[in-house]
Formats: structure tokens, C-alpha cells, sequence
């Protein structure tokens, strides 16, 4: 009820985020229920698994958006005498997994009618049974089933919601990572392994595409011979470059205050620092997002071959959630500052020189992301492209 209340409550931009979440959850839970009937009027073909498969990938995206949701609402945010009414961590994170359940589930249940509209199971087959071959029309649907992979969205957000909202650091310390103003954060930990997951990705997805070279493999939609491997070696790219984001956000925030820097490159840079944890990991995952974007329109460029309403569907969710997560970490970040603002421009600081910084630290960001961006994705398409 407290949840509940809470949302009633809240700013209409919790309200559109929290739909937001809503909506990608029906989304993948469409997805799930098209992979299942596909396997109910296909039992011996290969391609179910391989359906299955492809749909964690915007699961993941989805419970990343969640999670990045649950950590920007202001009702699960620590607040001076919350601990006296009973509101400590442990039941704001609680209350955070109830939201994200709650959301979660709205979509899940949006999902399961649309999808037994789709296949005629309410009111007669629509669209004059187009969506029947994808949705498996006709076959008899495994209610326990379909409860099941429902259930993985809300479960799995509102249990990563709950986790990270108790291993939120303490809301004392400002987006600097200290209470004094010239103390840097620590360096991230992890560039190794994430540029050695990267590598491994790559690795991968060039051994499974040996001798298919010229010939792109299906995707989700037309996927029932996509192989496993390249699901395999995307998902180690996108894992590498998420590690290795936060450490190569920190390296930009080093490298704006390298040789003599003035005040903006100084803020900029000190800022980035102390951000990269936050925003690291969701501009590691958008990168890897935009890599495989890249990669499959150079595959696919000038096929005629339609993706498949599946294949587009998912898409538009992976790019959705990353894009999104990667807004609202950003969001959350310039929340995490404001009393370090409020203290600059007390201390006489120009709003221009704040507002330079920002662009400094935007910039930095863009060049050097999209160009490791690129590369990623020439990398991946090479193989399939001599």
C-alpha cells in the first residue's frame, strides 16, 4: 500500500519513467510468449532454443532500465529521519522492489492479453491471421509456461532493484565521492578484464562465422539458424565493455585535467571522475549496443531480406532501455551534484563555467566512445564481410 501511495504521489516524470519500464516489459514478454508458441506449433524444431535465447537479450536491457528507474525515484532515495519511522535501507529497497514489481508485472499482464489477441484465443484471429505463422496460432499454449517466462521480467528487476538499492553508497557524500571538494574518487577496477572480455567476444563471434563469409546469418525473426556462438560472443562483448566503462570514463575525467588545466577542464574533469561509476557502466553497454547496430546494417545493408517484426521489436527495446538507462543514470547523476552546485555558485562560480564544464565532459565522452564504438562494430562485421 506504502508503494502504491508513494506512486500516486510522485512527479509525472517518475510517473512516464515507471511506464516507460511498464512498456518494455510487455515488450519482452511478447517476445517470450512468441518464442514459446513458436516451440508449442514447432516441438522438434532447433530454432525454439535459439528464439529463447535471443530474448535475454532484451530482458538484460530491460532489467538495466528497471534497476537505473528504481535507483532515480525520489521515494527510494535516503532521507534525514526516514530511519525513524522505520524507512531504513533495507525497507526502501523493499519498497523499491515492490514499485519495480509492480510495473514490471502491469506490463507482463499487457503482454499475455495482447499476445492471445494476436492469436485469435479472445475475439477471432486479427489482421486476417498474418501474425498466426510467428505466434504459433493454432497450437495449444502451455499456461505453466507462459506464467513462468512472464514472471522472469518482474522477478528478475525487482530482485537487481532491490540488491542495488542496499548497496547504495552513503547519499552523504556528494557526486565528488568525498565531503572535502579536491579529493578524488578511486580508480575503477576492472579495465583488464573488460578489455579482455571485449577481446574474447570478438574472438568468438569471428570463429562462428568461418565459412559464411559474404553470407550474413539470420537474425531474430528469420534466426532458426543463427548460431549460438554469436549470441555467445556479443553478449562477452557487451559484459567486457561494461566493465570497462567506469575505468574508461575515470581515463577521460584524468585526461581533461592533464597539463596545467584551468578551472572548467579542472571541474570537468574532477567530475567525470567521480561520475564514472554511475555512468561508466551504462555508456559501456549503450557502445556495445551501437556496435552491433553498426555492424548489423553493414551485413544487412543491401539484403531484401525484412528483419522480421521480431527482430525489429527487439531492437527497438534493446536501443530503447540502453538509451534510456544511460538518460536516467545522467539524470540521476545531475541530482547526486545539485548541492555541490548549489555550494559553487554560492562561492561566487559563473553559471557559464558550470555550463562549460557539462559540454567539456559531453565532449570528452563522444570522442572517445564513438570512435571505440566503430571500431567494435568493424571488427564484428569483418569476418562476415570479406
Amino acid at each position: 500500500m506504502l508503494a502504491l501511495r508513494l506512486a500516486r504521489g510522485s512527479h509525472p516524470l517518475v510517473l512516464v519513467r515507471r511506464l516507460l519500464v511498464a512498456a518494455a516489459s510487455a515488450g519482452v514478454g511478447f517476445l517470450l510468449l512468441c518464442a514459446l508458441g513458436y516451440a508449442a506449433a514447432h516441438p522438434a524444431s532447433a530454432g525454439s532454443v535459439l528464439r529463447l535465447l535471443w530474448c535475454f537479450v532484451p530482458l538484460a536491457a530491460t532489467v538495466q532500465f528497471a534497476v537505473a528507474v528504481a535507483r532515480a525515484d525520489p521515494s527510494t532515495q535516503p532521507r534525514p529521519g526516514l530511519s525513524s519511522v522505520g524507512l531504513g535501507p533495507v525497507r526502501l529497497s523493499a519498497l523499491a522492489a515492490v514499485s519495480t514489481a509492480v510495473s514490471t508485472t502491469l506490463g507482463s499482464m499487457v503482454a499475455l492479453l495482447f499476445f492471445l489477441h494476436l492469436r485469435g484465443d479472445l475475439t477471432g484471429m486479427p489482421f486476417d491471421g498474418g501474425a498466426a505463422e510467428f505466434l504459433g496460432a493454432g497450437s495449444p499454449l502451455p499456461l505453466a509456461a507462459a506464467l513462468m517466462l512472464l514472471a522472469l521480467v518482474p522477478v528478475a528487476a525487482s530482485t537487481a532493484s532491490a540488491l542495488a538499492l542496499r548497496s547504495r553508497p552513503d547519499p552523504a557524500r556528494d557526486a565528488f565521492g568525498s565531503e572535502e571538494l579536491p579529493e578524488p574518487a578511486p580508480a575503477p577496477a576492472g579495465l583488464p578484464w573488460g578489455v579482455a572480455l571485449t577481446a574474447a567476444g570478438l574472438a568468438v563471434e569471428a570463429i562462428a562465422s568461418r565459412g559464411t563469409a559474404g553470407s550474413a546469418f539470420p537474425l531474430p525473426g528469420r534466426y532458426d539458424s543463427t548460431p549460438v556462438a554469436v549470441l555467445i560472443g556479443w553478449t562477452l562483448t557487451a559484459v567486457g565493455l561494461a566493465m570497462a566503462g567506469p575505468s574508461l570514463t575515470y581515463l577521460c575525467g584524468r585526461a581533461l585535467q592533464a597539463v596545467r588545466p584551468g578551472a572548467v577542464r579542472l571541474l570537468a574533469g574532477r567530475v567525470l571522475m567521480n561520475e564514472a561509476r554511475r555512468i561508466g557502466r551504462p555508456l559501456g553497454v549503450v557502445c556495445a549496443v551501437l556496435s552491433a547496430a553498426i555492424a548489423a546494417s553493414a551485413l544487412y545493408g543491401g539484403d531484401e531480406r525484412p528483419y522480421g517484426p521480431l527482430t525489429a521489436l527487439g531492437a527497438v527495446l534493446v536501443l530503447g532501455c540502453t538509451t534510456a538507462t544511460l538518460l536516467t543514470s545522467a539524470l540521476e547523476a545531475k541530482h547526486a551534484r545539485a548541492h555541490t552546485v548549489e555550494a559553487l555558485l554560492r562561492m561566487g562560480a559563473p553559471a557559464a563555467t558550470l555550463r562549460r564544464a557539462t559540454a567539456l565532459r559531453a565532449g570528452a565522452l563522444l570522442a572517445l566512445f564513438a570512435p571505440l564504438t566503430w571500431v567494435i562494430a568493424q571488427l564484428a562485421a569483418l569476418p562476415l564481410t570479406r
